[in-house]
């Protein structure tokens, strides 16, 4: 998955959660116990066919969302990834 978050602005409209895919799932398959990458396959499945899965991903960053299945990404995932985005902001700075 490539993502191209030019900024982690987020607006507060949650309309985009009518339209995700995991709508009505049961909330412990996106939340799994531990973070072995297998418990975390069944939920970025779904996440895969997601048509709001970037919405779901900005969410979770801006809102710094540590647990569960966001965006097709682990707590894990994001804390690296927001990690490269606060490191490329950095050099574009200097």
């Amino acid at each position: 998955m490539v993502m191209a978050l030019t900024d982690m602005m987020w607006e507060p409209d949650a309309e985009w959660r009518k339209d995700a895919a995991c709508s009505g799932s049961n909330a412990n398959l996106f939340f799994p116990i531990g973070e072995d990458e297998s418990l975390a396959a069944p939920a970025k499945a779904v996440c895969a066919g997601c048509p709001v899965q970037e919405q779901c991903l900005q969410y979770a960053l801006a809102t710094n969302q540590t647990e569960g299945i966001w965006g097709g990404m682990t707590g894990p995932e994001r804390r690296r990834l927001r990690r490269r985005l606060r490191d490329r902001q950095r050099r574009r700075a200097s």
